[in-house]
């Protein structure tokens, strides 16, 4: 794991290239601050602040080919490079280093730019072909590394974050009006766009060639596909559920055989719900790599699962180590946490993750393998239950027995969205008129979180024009879409919408790296995810039981009590983390006052007030208020840090 940055152009020179290499690298020492590396020539400069995980010895990048005319920096892990550097030896090219990286460069002059079909990993990769004055950069297929990059001063320029791109293009840190209303909307901006105006992100399973004279292609090679809903074959491929889940278990076990490999003591999250203890189980039962396990517990009991985390800590006979997160501490760590996603965001969820990735690096982890993805893959989220009891309510829209369904949803919550009859109704019975849509599912939740939308300032609203977030996001996705079950449609949305652009970045990648740790996420093996995407959704969702094919994957592994547990998503105190006694902490105070909202032009002063109060008094206890007060906060805080930028 690592971070990477560079740029090429006609104009680049290697003497005038190490200045503008060594500041960009320089604002990713946290991704690596066990070195840094740099190659400049002319047309290219290329930059890597290096995390020794693999080939501690000689694997410092930039890497190169025998010819010395193919280089690269790269972000993340090759997890199968031992079989693929063993056959590519048999080919007859020969090695210089132990690394993973190495084996990007020979696959390159091997196959051109299909030398990503062949690698099972997580990475950000920015390659260098002197020969033909090229530059390529590639990304994994769903986006578990990050990498952005820009068009300025007749060059592209790139990096692993946006800091990296600021510090010398100041003038994309102003935050773009459209992408603002995609993340407080979907949760992120819509990829390739990002909140910085000028700066994109290379969307997961693309990669994008620029070639000698400025021109550029971007090509997916990979992405989530279904099966046609009518198509009988996948059911004959699975047999039954049974067999479908020993085949499972076999793939699982693979991926975290890969993903195990390190050179460095690995750890692994334990939160106690089904996901992270049938990693961690997996681990102990099909490999000799001792693993270290950590959580994170909270003194309210809606958020905490310690009780759980414990009893798998027993089940197991790990050593574990339990960080216990205050809602004062999240409140003082939110600005660490923006200057790291550098976007808004609407949960307060990553602030512990970001202090658990502290906790394992204290502990001397660089590595910790999480349960991520799963509940995409498989079907997890109560938002895949809830769509699928609206759409058997959308049958019989009169009926009052079918919505009652629901009630089985969400009783982890304090203040449940189905406690109160007649609102659940009214709540989400609402778009049944877009049952045919792909994003049915995603209505409620959208509605939801669009909350903060209301806030816009009137001028930053009507620059919007007619933009509408739901069919503005239908436009986004594939045609083929609709001939997909209803269930692989609601997976699709929410692996390019929460996964992507919010779970994998705010809440993975970014708060890992911000203490130097590198989080693996073996449910997000693509081989798995394709085997999952040929179940009948019946393997998924059974009744209302979430992960069917998983629970019966992991039979056997795990105590009844966890196995048949239901859902309960992580979460943590949202706007109560930021006030204490009715008082507000001091920079909350200050960037939500009239005079700052109105300075920076965002939002409405008045409306933005009301909120404070009612968040205030504690009065603000759904899901709208709360993720509209983060939002609106966290931009504040994106444009405050934003003076620095120039200055990283």
């Amino acid at each position: 794991m690592c971070g990477i940055a560079g740029f090429s152009g006609p104009d680049v020179t290697p003497d005038a290239a190490m200045p503008l290499l060594r500041r960009m690298i320089g604002t990713l020492a946290h991704r690596g601050p066990d070195g840094f590396g740099f190659h400049a020539e002319p047309g290219v400069g290329l930059a890597h602040a290096r995390l020794s995980i693999i080939d501690l010895a000689t694997g410092e990048q930039p890497i190169h080919n025998p010819r010395r005319n193919v280089w690269t920096v790269f972000n993340g892990e090759i997890f199968n490079y031992v079989e693929l550097r063993a056959e590519l030896e048999a080919a007859g090219h020969q090695f210089y280093t132990r690394s993973d990286t190495e084996v990007i460069v020979h696959l390159y002059d091997r196959y051109g730019d299909r030398f990503v079909e062949y690698l099972n990993g997580q990475f950000a990769i920015a390659l260098w072909d002197g020969e033909r004055q090229r530059l390529v950069l590639a990304r994994d297929r769903v986006g578990i590394r990050p990498l952005f990059h820009a068009a300025a001063h007749g060059r592209l320029w790139f990096a692993s974050e946006p800091k990296a791109l600021l510090c010398v293009l100041p003038q994309c840190g102003a935050l773009d009006p459209m992408a603002l209303a995609q993340a407080l909307t979907y949760w992120s901006a819509v990829d390739p766009g990002t909140i910085h105006q000028g700066i994109e992100s290379l969307p997961p399973g693309h990669l994008m060639a620029i070639e000698r004279d400025g021109s550029h292609t971007l090509a997916r090679y990979w992405d989530w596909t279904f099966p046609d809903a009518g198509d009988t074959r996948p059911l004959a491929e699975s047999r039954t559920p049974e067999q479908a889940a020993a085949e499972l278990r076999e793939l699982l076990i693979d991926a975290v055989r890969l993903q195990l490999r390190a050179d460095v003591p690995v750890g692994a999250y334990l939160s106690g719900g089904l996901d992270s203890s049938g990693i961690v189980a997996l681990v102990r039962g099909f490999t000799r790599t001792p693993v270290r396990t950590f959580s994170v517990a909270f003194d309210d009991g809606e958020f905490d699962e310690s009780p759980h985390q414990q009893e798998m800590v027993r089940h197991l006979g790990t050593d574990h180590t339990t960080l216990r997160c205050t809602r004062r501490d999240i409140g003082e760590a939110f600005p660490r946490l923006i200057r790291h996603a550098e976007t808004p965001v609407l949960r307060t969820a990553p602030v512990p993750l970001m202090l658990l990735a502290g906790c394992a690096r204290k502990h001397g982890y660089k590595v910790v393998l999480t349960g991520e993805g799963a509940d995409e893959v498989f079907a997890g989220y109560d938002l895949f239950k809830e769509a699928k009891v609206r759409r058997f309510w959308a049958r019989q829209p009169g009926s009052t027995m079918r919505p009652r369904l629901l009630q089985r949803l969400y009783g982890y919550l304090k203040n449940s969205p189905v406690g109160n009859p007649a609102f659940a109704q009214s709540f989400f019975g609402q778009g049944m008129d877009y049952i045919d849509r792909p994003v049915f599912a995603h209505l409620p939740r959208w509605t939801t979180s669009s909350r903060a939308l209301s806030m816009l300032a009137p001028e930053l609203r009507a620059g919007l024009g007619d933009w509408e977030p739901l069919s503005a996001y239908e436009r986004t996705l594939p045609p083929e879409i609709m001939r997909w079950s209803p269930l692989a449609r609601d997976q699709y949305v929410e692996a390019k919408s929460l996964l992507a652009g919010y779970l994998l970045s705010s809440q993975g990648d970014r708060v890992a790296m911000a203490s130097s740790i590198e989080g693996r996420v073996p449910f997000l093996d693509h081989r798995v995810i394709e085997f999952a995407n040929r179940l009948p959704p019946s393997y998924k969702i059974r009744g209302l039981t979430e992960k069917h094919i998983l629970r019966l994957a992991l039979g056997g592994l795990l105590p009844d009590s966890i196995l048949h547990r239901t859902k309960q998503p992580y979460r943590a105190p949202d706007s109560q983390s930021f006030f204490f006694d009715g008082k507000p902490l001091d920079y909350v105070d200050d960037l939500m006052s009239a005079e700052r909202i109105r300075s920076a032009g965002y939002f409405n002063a008045a409306a933005v007030g009301r909120l404070f109060e009612k968040c205030r008094s504690g009065r603000a206890i759904g899901f709208a208020d709360n993720q509209a007060f983060v939002g609106v906060l966290s931009t504040m805080l994106l444009h405050d840090q934003g003076r620095s930028w120039a200055s990283m």
